[in-house]
């Protein structure tokens, strides 16, 4: 297998994409044909609520839940413009002219029951709506498209002045009148022939979105649907680094064959049918690494590890030396060495779990300021391959780092699991002990509503062999106190922690 691969792979309703990289699994993604991701598709949408207070409205785009929409992702009436003070502050904003002040009030934009255009920027995650914008970006292979405003930009993970000044002129010079675009990475290099002809398509793309638009009769619809993820991985991840594409669909291969013979005819020839007996993923050895990698506890190569615990507002990254005792006895060393090797799979799990929002890490303690810092300055450069804006404060005394991490869809782990319905998410039950005396604390609640001389113990075999054992002299007591024969009957079907009371 060539160290970069892109795999494809195609089952009965699901699709999944696994990115390797120096032989290792960096990025995976997975769409289901019930839920795939609105991200990008574009909508004529109905405003439904206006919220003055918080400057922002919700849009019914036909999904689930209604999309959330902030005054700053409206565009602005004439005049009304987000602009800068002075030459640097112009230049700033330059990308965000036609965008509404967050002072502007909404009520002056948006009534409800309004029509409006909109597209997915943000879908739902757990139990958010899609966050929605106005302003609409249609993406290419090379560039992307914005018809909304006047800008010409460049990616900045291209570093070369030179090159970024060429790109800049070249699309000055083939870009329409109207409408602005941002060169991509994987446009380094590449002709003004090339340019011209993804810009071309785009403005085509745009064309169809407005007559669709036009053809509307009621809103809310959908105007215009991003790829599916087998074309979007050829577009966005298929990159000079990557060796080849290998795909185990022969109709899916004959889709992508198409796409890059249109759009990249140069690598058509290193697509790959993957025609074994064994699935894709298991031959590659796949899905050993999904499971390691989406494990609560990640072993560390020297025996630490970390325990990541996904909440509901951040996400918690302990770190923990586990059975590495380090060499030669010097505790810093080892201490150091264990969160070093834990920044780069700290940055790891982020890309691969797509964690974003608020992330606490918590290394372990490190007296040495050189060592806080050498960590620290290890940390952002593990983060520089990662294609999502993060934000990193420095290690606190105590050991912590808060960061963010933009977030525009769920988390894998989200969306291959969900929460236990045995304990409701949380990772914890009530001990059979506990359980046990909360049975008593009922009895006695419930003591004069229960009829005759017994009462009937309904509960989960554990709890009823505590009660039989361990608890044996309680029950007993309760028995005495209440006067009632108390019996037990254990039932299968119970959850741990629930029981019944009956007076017989």
């Amino acid at each position: 297998m060539a160290k970069n691969t892109l795999l494809i792979n195609v089952d009965i309703g699901e699709t999944r994409v696994g990115l390797i990289a120096e032989g290792v699994l960096r990025e995976l993604y997975v769409e289901r044909r019930h839920h795939r991701s609105p991200v990008g598709n574009v909508y004529l949408g109905r405003v439904t609520r206006v919220l003055p207070g918080m400057q922002a409205a919700f849009i019914d785009v036909g999904l689930d839940r209604a999309a959330f929409l902030h005054v700053e992702d409206l565009q602005a009436e004439p005049g009304t413009e987000e602009e800068g003070e002075g030459n640097e502050k112009r230049n700033t904003f330059k990308g965000r002219r036609n965008r509404a002040s967050r002072k502007t009030p909404i009520r002056d934009l948006l009534k409800e029951g309004q029509s409006l255009m909109v597209q997915v920027s943000k879908g739902p995650i757990g139990t958010k709506g899609a966050r929605v914008t106005s302003h609409v970006a249609l993406p290419g292979r090379y560039v992307v498209f914005m018809p909304t405003v006047d800008h010409v930009g460049v990616s900045k993970r291209i570093g070369n002045d030179r090159e970024r000044r060429r790109l800049k002129e070249v699309i000055d010079s083939v870009k329409p009148p109207h409408g602005g675009v941002v060169v991509r990475t994987l446009a380094q290099g590449l002709t003004k022939k090339k340019l011209k002809a993804d810009i071309g398509y785009l403005v085509q793309l745009w064309e169809q979105t407005q007559k669709a638009q036009k053809a509307v009769k009621k809103a809310p619809a959908l105007i215009h649907e991003e790829p599916d993820l087998v074309i979007q991985s050829a577009r966005d991840l298929f990159t000079e680094d990557v060796s080849e594409i290998v795909v185990d669909d022969r109709d899916e291969y004959q889709r992508l064959k198409e796409f890059l013979t249109l759009f990249l005819p140069e690598r058509a020839n290193d697509l790959r049918l993957y025609e074994g007996h064994e699935p894709l993923f298991d031959e590659y050895g796949i899905e050993e690494e999904i499971t390691r990698a989406l494990s609560r506890k990640v072993q560390l190569p020297s025996g630490g590890h970390l325990v990541i615990d996904q909440a509901e507002a951040l996400t918690a990254i302990d770190v923990n030396t586990g059975r590495f005792t380090g060499k030669g006895g010097d505790v810093e060393q080892t201490i150091l060495q264990t969160n070093l090797e834990a920044v780069r799979e700290i940055a790891y799990q982020l890309l691969f779990r797509n964690i974003g929002g608020l992330i606490v890490l918590d290394f372990i303690d490190m007296e040495r300021h050189a060592h806080r810092e050498k960590v620290f300055k290890a940390f952002l450069a593990a983060l520089k391959t990662d294609k999502s804006r993060t934000t990193a404060l420095r290690i606190s005394e105590l050991g912590l780092v808060e960061m963010t991490r933009k977030r525009t869809r769920q988390s894998l782990g989200r969306t291959l699991y969900e929460p236990c319905f045995f304990c409701d998410g949380t990772g914890l039950l009530q001990s059979k002990e506990t359980v046990c005396h909360e049975i008593f604390r009922q009895m006695r609640r419930e003591r004069d509503s229960l009829p005759g001389y017994k009462i009937v113990i309904s509960a989960h075999p554990a709890v009823c062999d505590m009660l039989e054992r361990e608890e044996k002299a309680s029950v007993a007591e309760a028995a005495r106190r209440f006067q009632r024969r108390i019996e037990l009957k254990p039932r299968n079907d119970y959850h741990v922690e629930q029981f019944d009371l009956t007076g017989v």
